[in-house]
């Protein structure tokens, strides 16, 4: 089983690889936690997981920054939030993602770290960094860690270098 993991992605379109290889494995109820520095491209993660999901293009993934949750619907219920401007736990509450992620919905939550406990734990944390661009995958329990066991054949075939075509 896999500890953690760390993938290049020089471009979108590797980042966009990540997000389709990762969505092939996760479930109702799965929490990922995108964390890195401002810029590193985690709304977009969340946008590209989204339409590898079936969010339909038409639907715009956006940053959730000011409302911060927005529900999408593709082979999945969806709930994409970014905690940034969320203070503590009791303003976590008031959102209602505990309840979604009761109800079925994959929680995508950016800037969503020191609420993992609050949000329900088990999360695939993915950290993103600036220089070099890359992804670090970190299992917090049973079900992120089989995700992660899951699609790690395909994140090492991901890291080698694609021929044009």
């Amino acid at each position: 089983m896999l500890d953690r993991t760390s993938i290049s992605l020089p471009n979108r379109r590797a980042t966009r690889r990540l997000a389709a290889c990762l969505a092939e494995k996760l479930e109702a109820s799965d929490l990922v936690v995108l964390t890195g520095p401002l810029g590193s491209g985690k709304t977009f993660f969340a946008r590209a997981l989204c339409r590898a999901l079936g969010v339909p293009r038409e639907r715009r993934v956006t940053s959730p920054t000011f409302t911060l949750v927005h529900e999408h619907t593709g082979r999945l219920p969806i709930a994409h939030a970014d905690l940034y401007r969320v203070e503590n736990e009791r303003d976590l509450v008031n959102l209602g993602l505990d309840a979604l992620r009761d109800a079925g919905a994959l929680l995508i939550v950016e800037w969503g770290e020191p609420y993992i406990a609050a949000l329900g734990g088990d999360a695939l944390v993915v950290t993103f960094g600036l220089e070099p661009r890359h992804a670090t995958l970190a299992p917090g329990g049973p079900r992120a860690s089989a995700v992660l066991a899951a699609i790690g054949q395909n994140l090492r075939s991901l890291d080698e270098p694609q021929r044009p075509g």
